[in-house]
């Protein structure tokens, strides 16, 4: 069956790239190894935080279909590869599902069709690992046979303002004709496509974009530790710099870094960067400085404990929030793990009260979910805000909690010490 588009990875990158699509008019099918992710898509079920139900029953009705069955996707003119990029044991890019994808799109290429890698990695993949791979399974050769793209995926799930549609989509191509059949396809999705000199650039481009958040998130969160200990108010001091018109983007601190992104992305780019020989010690700094931030908010939970003559061990520590951004349910690499995993060992009693999380284990042991927030409360030594969820009643918190340490500079209270 002929396809317009085929997506590879229907995950929280490439269901919006399927939803936007099927509503342009495109006829799209999605491949997912997770069968039970196909069975739920067909069955008008979205997993995905930004996809509600109601699009996944609207796609279908325009003709998407997912599917774990390699042989049923039929004959695509476009593939676009949206799958994972993890961290390897060894903190080095992990490839492995780009590889199993690409050899999949091996065994389907044929004359005129378009390839596009979406998956972040480092810079060089799209033609040292995608393209001979593709070569050698078919026979034909990128450019002249086929065409082959990058394109950093830019999802920001919980955006409301931003989407497939209005964010500026950068393409970069194997060859000038790659990056032409690209910037075709993309411009049926996309209100402006920026092209890039090549997909080597495109590729660095989405390293940049995350490394730099990395960096500056880094910056404020080791001002934060010191601005403590000289008795500054850090949130202030932001604040104001803010109101400089020019040379200046507030970043702020937190208890750590989480998501897909900025904790793994830098690490594809420092790995590049030590193949040359060197370290990329930006990078490895603001690792270092955004990864001990939840050891640092156990240590400031524990003096704020202290100095109220009450110690950790036996505490009874409410977490609000656990998931690695504001008002979604993903919780990839969410630092709130951490400082659980942290506070447990110095035998705190925990709980935690998030409204898009029902179940929360932290080393394979539940964590009791507070649903009763004013019975919570009543029992509770120390409350901490991990993740400001705008259900999350904040007003209440800061009147009913005995003692509140505040990782985001929300909670207007005398009892309230903030990060």
């Amino acid at each position: 069956m002929q396809r317009d588009l085929l997506v590879i990875g229907l995950g929280y990158v490439g269901l919006p790239l399927a939803r936007e699509a099927t509503t342009a008019g495109l006829s799209v099918v999605g491949h997912d190894v997770d069968q039970a992710i196909v069975d739920r898509l067909n069955l008008g079920s979205s997993h995905v935080d930004d996809i509600p139900a109601g699009d996944v029953a609207a796609m279908l009705e325009a003709g998407f279909r997912a599917t774990a069955d390699e042989t049923a996707v039929g004959e695509p003119d476009t593939v676009v590869i949206c799958v994972p990029t993890p961290l390897s044991a060894a903190s080095g890019p992990d490839l492995t599902a780009v590889r199993a994808a690409t050899e999949m799109v091996g065994r389907l290429l044929r004359p005129g069709m378009l390839v596009v890698l979406e998956s972040t990695t480092y810079p060089g993949t799209t033609d040292e690992v995608i393209r001979p791979a593709l070569e050698t399974a078919s026979g034909l050769t990128a450019g002249v046979d086929f065409w082959l793209a990058f394109s950093p995926e830019r999802i920001d799930p919980g955006n409301k303002d931003y989407g497939i549609r209005n964010t500026p989509k950068v393409v970069g191509g194997q060859t000038p004709a790659c990056a032409a059949a690209a910037v075709r396809f993309y411009g049926k999705l996309c209100d402006q496509v920026v092209q890039a000199a090549s997909a080597r650039e495109a590729e660095m481009a989405k390293l940049l974009e995350n490394t730099y958040r990395h960096v500056n998130i880094a910056l404020v969160n080791e001002m934060a530790i010191f601005c403590h200990e000289l008795g500054v108010d850090l949130w202030d001091v932001i604040r104001c710099a803010a109101t400089k018109p020019f040379g200046f983007q507030p970043f702020y601190p937190g208890p750590g870094v989480g998501g897909h992104c900025i904790p793994i992305d830098p690490n594809y780019l420092s790995y590049k960067v030590r193949t040359l020989g060197y370290p990329f010690r930006f990078v490895e700094l603001a690792q270092e400085i955004n990864g001990r931030m939840p050891s640092y908010v156990v240590d400031r939970a524990a003096d704020l404990l202290n100095r109220h003559a009450r110690p950790v061990n036996g505490a009874r520590v409410l977490l609000i929030g656990v998931t690695y951004k504001r008002d979604i349910a993903d919780q990839r690499e969410s630092p709130a793990r951490l400082v659980a995993r942290k506070l447990r060992a110095r035998g705190a009693i925990l709980a935690y009260h998030d409204p898009f999380v029902d179940e929360w284990p932290v080393d394979g042991e539940a964590v009791h979910r507070a649903v009763d927030l004013d019975a919570e409360l009543a029992g509770t030594d120390l409350v901490i805000l991990l993740q400001d969820h705008r259900a999350c009643d904040l007003d209440q918190i800061a009147r009913d909690a005995p003692l509140i340490l505040d990782t985001r500079g929300r909670i207007m209270s005398p009892r309230a010490e903030v990060l």
